[in-house]
């Protein structure tokens, strides 16, 4: 039997971590039909097959399963050993484009971006700034940004600073008149002001204590669908807005805004940088990882 080349395993992984040939085909940059004739070849020089398709999905078979669980490992030491040559390599170049909410733009640009062009003066990037969760292979991004509950499966991540948390605020006029909330179910006597997400889903309000979880989906007449536009809402005293903290914390130490449940707003994952896989990572990738860790972690 001949022996399968490298880059027809590297095929075969990129396909079953992807999920989909196409995907797979735009990270390898082949056309759908050669990659295809790719795993063909691959499967009739093992003379087994290694995916179930049909027209709208493909699956790993048993046989596939067991030839990811124990090749893909096996890459990856190729991968690192690769990678430990790079710096005798020239300087990253190029555009690196990286797809984010607004929070995480803004803390890139205030804490990596600069150090990170500075260093790497033939490195562009471009920063598209959105709140829907996209598909970064799908949509020409090296990697994207979101909350550490919400990274899509099967891709690489890298944490980008520490935790964080949402709170309820409001303003000291509007609990002067309406009172302060003891408990998150006395939200319902409350006007919300709302956040539409990019999907059109109202965002439900998230409260822990001790154990105990509560999912509100809160009363409100103002419907919102960015932070920035919640807050000054919240400020001008039209009701009570959940908000990350970090957002927010200009307002409360000057007062404008107070904050509310607090023992009922826990901490959760942070932002997390994350991209597909780390094998053919580009070198300007590499380097803006590099500079995450360096100054964020």
């Amino acid at each position: 039997m001949a022996q399968p080349s490298f880059n027809d395993l590297n095929a075969f992984i990129t396909i079953a971590e992807c999920g989909s040939f196409r995907k797979a085909a735009q990270m390898l940059n082949l056309s759908p039909s050669s990659l295809s004739h790719t795993i063909r070849q691959l499967e009739q020089r093992l003379g087994i097959r290694l995916f179930n398709r049909t027209t709208r999905s493909v699956a790993l078979t048993e046989a596939g399963h067991n030839l990811r669980a124990r090749l893909a490992p096996a890459l990856q030491e190729v991968d690192l050993a690769l990678q430990s040559v790079d710096r005798f390599r020239a300087a990253p170049a190029g555009k690196l484009r990286i797809n984010a909410p607004e929070m995480a733009a803004e803390l890139l640009l205030h804490h990596v971006v600069p150090q990170f062009l500075a260093r790497f003066p033939d490195v562009s990037i471009d920063i598209v700034v959105e709140g829907r969760l996209v598909d970064i292979v799908a949509e020409g991004f090296d990697a994207g940004i979101r909350l550490g509950e919400s990274l899509a499966q099967g891709m690489n991540a890298v944490r980008l600073g520490g935790t964080a948390r949402f709170i309820a605020v409001a303003a000291p006029d509007y609990l002067a008149r309406r009172g302060r909330p003891s408990v998150p179910d006395d939200l319902a006597l409350h006007d919300g002001i709302r956040h539409q997400m990019p999907s059109g889903r109202l965002y439900q309000w998230e409260f822990s204590r001790q154990g105990q979880e509560i999912v509100i989906d809160v009363p409100g007449r103002i419907t919102l669908n960015t932070i920035p536009l919640m807050i000054s809402a919240a400020v001008s005293g039209l009701g009570v807005a959940y908000v990350p903290e970090d957002a927010v914390l200009s307002e409360l130490q000057s007062g404008r805004l107070e904050q509310l449940l607090d023992d009922w707003c826990p901490r959760i994952p942070g932002f997390y940088l994350y991209f597909p896989g780390s094998r053919q990572m580009p070198p300007a990738l590499r380097a803006f990882i590099d500079t995450i860790n360096e100054v964020m972690n």
